[in-house]
């Protein structure tokens, strides 16, 4: 590897640190910076708010995405860890990776837990990598209904 390789590697594994942290603590007005314009989202085995809700989302956009995590997240408190990240650089400005997960959050309605793996895609802007594709498959998910 080179070192040019490393420091964009480096330079991902910041992106979805910082793609964590932001929507942990939930600061939705900044969280938006990490992804393209044109992002889409698709989560497995999601946390829900209703038992009777479609546990798979499908999002396509980033103000929609911010949205609609936002609105999830109201009144919810979540911990979105990623380990372990299998990192390709597939050109100068693309690359994908693979981040073994597990998050934990406490919606009004349910505790849940999930277990998976972020499959994802990545381009180089301007001002830096940005994530343009997201598909969060699950292992297991654990609920508990308040």
């Amino acid at each position: 590897m080179t070192l040019e390789e490393h420091n964009e590697f480096e330079a991902i594994r910041q992106l979805k640190a910082r793609y964590f942290r932001l929507m942990d603590t939930q600061q939705f007005d900044d969280w938006h910076t990490c992804f393209t314009d044109d992002i889409t989202a698709v989560y497995e085995g999601a946390p829900r708010l209703k038992k009777d809700t479609d546990p798979k989302i499908e999002i396509s956009g980033c103000a929609a995405l911010v949205a609609g995590v936002r609105a999830l997240l109201a009144d919810s408190q979540s911990i979105h860890q990623g380990y372990m990240p299998e990192l390709e650089l597939t050109s100068a400005t693309t690359a994908t990776g693979i981040w073994l997960m597990y998050d934990q959050v406490r919606l009004p309605t349910c505790i849940f837990q999930g277990w998976g793996h972020y499959h994802e895609e990545y381009v180089k802007e301007d001002d830096g990598w940005k994530i343009s594709k997201i598909h969060l498959t699950r292992l297991h998910t654990e609920e508990e209904w308040i």
